[in-house]
């Protein structure tokens, strides 16, 4: 039975990573610190459903069937993380422990250098004396910046982050591809697209619109609405993820770095008008004009990532809306 370590299991991409390969049958390690970015009773909710129903910081706990076992740390606690992997011979690591957020980055930009860099090359000197088969870790469509060129190819320049969170995705890439090149660990870098979907995150915008709107609040409409998104629902994204876990790169050095995305931009109005109907409400709208930090468009091209492992996104936005505002009404307790 494989093993997996996946960092930043009780967020929202991990969490979904982790209920997807425990179906597959993999054995999965989750840590997660738990901080306090939005409240913390999601991702101990997220738990719940992988069967850990009460957290005892820094102790193991299994959860479910006993295939998945959780402890809250830290990825910047090195000696945690050297005792982890010296315990465990893990085949795959999964590193989705960050401090997300564009605009938060701005306001608190240390915990961004501390969760993001410090707490990435734990793990990398972790994998250097204990090679996986695989170490697949997340980057970000920010590092792209303000790049003209629709759609984003891994080939563009991405040298001029417009965030500090950016920044810190680029300097994970090159912290990563360093390490593959000193001592042969198989790397992958994924640039995520706006993931949405069931248990997200509430910062996202999507998020936020929802419960503004069911609060009966006004939602903030960035750029008086003219922007676009590579909208990408969470299914799509752990597929990916599932079908890229046994393709580690083979050149040398053995690093690679993948858009995964919709590679279907949706304007924001548009975006919002299918979110409205999903909920059965229309929203209060207050246009303002672009945020620092922010970009226009967004556009994956996952054409590499297809030819690698025959990536393809198949979940409309609509049903992935459908899906949300089904899951957001029976978390929320809310009728439609």
């Amino acid at each position: 039975m494989s093993k997996v370590l996946i960092t930043g299991v009780a967020g929202f991409i991990g969490f979904h990573v982790a209920q997807k390969l425990l179906k597959n049958g993999l054995k999965i390690t989750g840590i997660d610190e738990i901080n306090d970015y939005y409240k913390p009773q999601l991702k101990l909710d997220r738990l719940k459903e992988l069967g850990i129903q009460d957290i005892k910081p820094g102790i193991e706990q299994s959860g479910s069937q006993d295939k998945f076992t959780f402890i809250q740390e830290s990825t910047y606690n090195r000696a945690a993380i050297e005792k982890l992997f010296e315990k465990e011979s893990f085949d795959y690591i999964i590193h989705l422990a960050a401090q997300a957020g564009v605009r938060n980055s701005i306001d608190n930009p240390y915990k961004y250098t501390e969760s993001n860099i410090e707490g990435f090359l734990p793990i990398l000197e972790a994998c250097r004396h204990h090679v996986p088969k695989h170490l697949i870790f997340a980057s970000s469509s920010s590092v792209y910046g303000n790049c003209s060129k629709i759609p984003f190819e891994e080939t563009d320049a991405v040298d001029h982050p417009i965030s500090l969170y950016a920044a810190t995705k680029k300097a994970n890439e090159l912290m990563a591809h360093t390490y593959s090149h000193l001592y042969n660990i198989p790397v992958t870098g994924l640039r995520f697209f706006t993931v949405y979907g069931p248990w997200g995150r509430p910062d996202m915008a999507y998020y936020k619109f929802a419960n503004a709107i069911f609060n009966g609040k006004a939602i903030e409409i960035y750029n008086n609405g003219d922007l676009k998104r590579d909208f990408t629902y969470i299914d799509d994204i752990t597929e990916g993820i599932e079908k890229l876990l046994d393709s580690p790169p083979e050149k040398k050095p053995a690093f690679d770095v993948f858009n995964i995305g919709n590679s279907n931009p949706v304007k924001l109005m548009d975006f919002i008008s299918t979110l409205e109907h999903k909920l059965g409400q229309k929203a209060n709208k207050v246009f303002k004009p672009m945020q620092p930090g922010d970009v226009y468009e967004t556009y994956a091209s996952t054409e590499k990532l297809n030819t690698k492992i025959g990536y393809q996104p198949n979940t409309s936005l609509g049903d992935g809306l459908e899906k949300f505002a089904a899951w957001y009404k029976s978390y929320y307790k809310l009728n439609s």
